[in-house]
């Protein structure tokens, strides 16, 4: 038997379970939000061309109007300045489009500190449990927000200081960047980069650092409470957008059961 029999076999049988980690897109998707003067992408939006109507009376289709940053996307290189000169998101190698992944778990953390920040050691510690991070993969980040995606006010977690979610402090950001063998690094929240980032140094480091060193970006997964620790293979499909910074992607994982 080939090997993509055995796991096109392993798929139906159920050894292999493969689990969305999309967040779907509708007009009440959470986007990010920039203060004046900075510009904003748009809430996703359907446009009916037509539907089974005069306007084509046996077929239904819609325009889509949406920003490149919206729902579960990718972040390519090229999306940050230290990453001007890097790929776009047409240019994702295959290999970082389906790699490894590693999940590390602050769910519990984060529920009690909105703020709380991955730090290097955490990651140490990971390491240390289930050993080194896959060469040329993604480090996933569950902090248990998946669980405000329904609601925005709640998944942006805004007040009068800024917003407040969870993510990655500047030292663990060039970490991972300059340090570990990953391809890129994945999130539950609406970006890569805490809410308090903006106010670290380098404001933003995840976009800073990750990016400005060729590696990639995911945000708004969900369902990273059914993957393991280690083992899951990532598959990560974006529309290859030439010249593009980034594009809603669908994301599977496949898991041995």
């Amino acid at each position: 038997m080939s090997v993509l029999s055995a796991v096109l076999d392993a798929v139906r049988s159920g050894a292999v379970e493969v689990v969305d980690l999309t967040t779907p897109l509708q007009e009440s998707t959470p986007i990010l939000r920039l203060p004046e003067p900075f510009g904003n992408t748009r809430q996703f939006q359907l446009e009916e061309i037509s539907r089974y109507d005069d306007r084509g009376p046996a077929w239904y289709w819609n325009d889509i109007h949406t920003g490149e940053h919206t729902g579960t996307h990718v972040d390519a290189p090229v999306h940050w300045v230290t990453g001007k000169d890097g790929p776009d998101v047409s240019q994702a190698p295959m290999r970082t489009l389906v790699a490894p992944a590693a999940v590390i778990d602050k769910s519990a953390q984060a529920a009690a500190d909105p703020d709380f920040l991955l730090e290097v050691e955490h990651v140490r510690a990971w390491e240390g449990e289930h050993g080194p991070l896959p060469d040329g993969g993604w480090l996933l980040y569950r902090t248990g927000w998946e669980a405000r995606g329904e609601d925005a006010a709640a998944f942006l977690n805004a007040d009068e200081d800024g917003p407040h979610t969870p993510g990655v402090s500047a030292e663990c950001a060039r970490w991972l960047a300059e340090e570990s063998p990953l391809t890129g690094f994945g999130v539950e929240t609406v970006g890569t980069d805490a809410g308090a980032a903006g106010g670290f140094d380098p404001p933003f480091a995840c976009h800073h650092f990750l990016l400005g060193a060729g590696k990639w970006g995911l945000t708004s997964l969900r369902n990273l409470g059914r993957l393991p620790a280690t083992g899951a293979l990532l598959v990560v499909s974006p529309l290859p957008i030439v010249g593009g910074s980034g594009s809603p992607a669908r994301v599977l994982a496949l898991v041995e059961r």
